[in-house]
């Protein structure tokens, strides 16, 4: 897996999305502090709120940017979100009140929904063989993987040592490296979105809407039967994460009366599932197709929702849950793993389903609408969860992860079609000036 990281262009990049994430991780962590110092009592308000921001600025901005940012060098706009970032980070520290929480977590994101989908379409044409690729989508699922494990055990060590406003101070260290980092290499291509004629950044001709140019994306992406399956095993991923992300402390310390230190325990194990998928996959899919793999994930989650269902149905008990807590553990590291086998091959999926030149638009589509899937998720697990109990709320998430697998299986045929299939209508050249 590491052979790629002899490439010198994306070992530069590998290494600025690490040093980001951990970054975010830090930001993360402090965020929780700063809303508890401001609201006190309501802090879960206050982050619960900041989450639907993101998921909004997540599934509102990326096809907006993607229209906006199509003759942008992707160098400049990827150095650019990561200033933002910065910017906000270094912000944070003081703030005195909610809004402006709210306001600085909008631009942060915004920042983010622009950055990542760019960073992801330039990785195939760094990478353009498909064992290589593999292998880099691999290497970044184990580093989101690793960030969720690593960054709050690196800010428990600094906030041993200093105020948690510092780490602000480390999120804005990590986007300005991260930043250094992409200016250090020179990537394909030329603007972020342009291509041939056919490129779907163009998409309107140069006088087209804005509106126009920031849904060309999506339609590309749902005109693709092999698409619109990976937006429904995106849906299915959400189904069993939010359960997980949502409730966790809820299945730990009220359905099984166990101490706040197993919270991680039980989170880590989701990571560590993820992980272990990760670091096996590239040769599993060096013999086997995405299909194979990805679908039986799908279905996988519905059983084990099915599983965590009958997990929850005995109610909250003291003691620590007898059996029920290695079978929590096992059923979040089997939720790690099956998220992992549907979110690491996604990229091929998506690279050979579209030609080169509508890439950056596809992954800005996809980037909004797999998001848009978590914003469904989020509050059925959480709301459902709290009003009706915890069974009920896995069985519903379990019944939309078995719509959503059934619906990826019908629309995505056995037979491998070539590559590319489909490209959005040509659009007349510019008049050299």
């Amino acid at each position: 897996m590491l052979s790629v990281l002899r490439n010198r262009t994306y070992r530069h990049l590998f290494t600025a999305q690490v040093v980001a994430l951990a970054g975010s991780g830090l930001a993360t962590v402090a965020l929780g502090l700063l809303a508890y110092d401001l609201a006190g009592a309501d802090a879960g308000s206050v982050l619960g709120t900041a989450l639907a921001i993101k998921m909004v600025a997540y599934v509102g901005i990326a096809p907006v940017v993607a229209a906006l940012a199509h003759r942008i060098p992707r160098r400049r706009l990827l150095v650019a979100a990561d200033l933002t970032r910065a910017g906000v980070a270094l912000g944070l520290p003081f703030v005195g009140s909610v809004w402006q929480v709210y306001l600085l977590i909008f631009v942060l994101q915004a920042a983010s929904a622009t950055f990542t989908p760019a960073f992801q379409s330039v990785i195939p044409e760094v990478l353009p063989e498909e064992h290589d690729y593999t292998r880099a989508l691999s290497l970044s699922r184990l580093a989101y993987d690793t960030e969720s494990l690593v960054s709050p055990v690196l800010a428990a060590g600094v906030l041993a040592l200093v105020g948690y406003r510092w780490l602000f101070w480390g999120t804005m260290t990590g986007f300005l490296a991260s930043a250094a980092l992409v200016v250090s290499v020179v990537l394909p291509g030329g603007a972020a979105g342009a291509g041939g004629p056919g490129g779907a950044a163009g998409a309107g001709g140069s006088g087209g809407a804005l509106a126009s140019r920031s849904l060309a994306g999506i339609r590309l992406f749902l005109s693709v039967p092999r698409l619109r399956a990976l937006l429904a095993l995106d849906l299915a991923v959400a189904a069993g994460g939010a359960m997980v992300i949502v409730n966790t402390v809820v299945c730990v310390r009220g359905q099984l009366g166990r101490p706040a230190a197993d919270v991680p325990l039980a989170l880590g194990a989701y990571g560590a599932g993820s992980m272990t998928v990760a670091l096996l996959l590239p040769r599993v899919l060096d013999r086997v197709t995405d299909r194979a793999v990805m679908l039986p994930a799908a279905f996988a989650v519905v059983g084990l929702l099915a599983a965590l269902a009958l997990v929850t149905a005995a109610g909250p008990t003291a003691g620590g849950g007898g059996w029920r807590w290695p079978a929590l553990l096992a059923l979040w590291a089997g939720l790690g793993a099956a998220g992992s086998l549907i979110l690491t091959p996604g990229g091929r999926l998506l690279r050979s389903a579209v030609p080169a030149a509508d890439l950056p638009a596809a992954f800005a589509a996809q980037f909004s609408l797999s998001h848009g899937c978590w914003l469904l998720a989020y509050p059925l697990a959480g709301w459902l969860g709290a009003t009706a109990g915890l069974p009920a709320a896995t069985l519903a998430l379990g019944v939309l992860a078995l719509a959503a697998a059934t619906l990826a299986l019908h629309a995505w045929p056995p037979a491998r079609s070539p590559r590319p299939v489909r490209s959005l209508p040509p659009r007349p050249r510019p008049a050299a000036r």
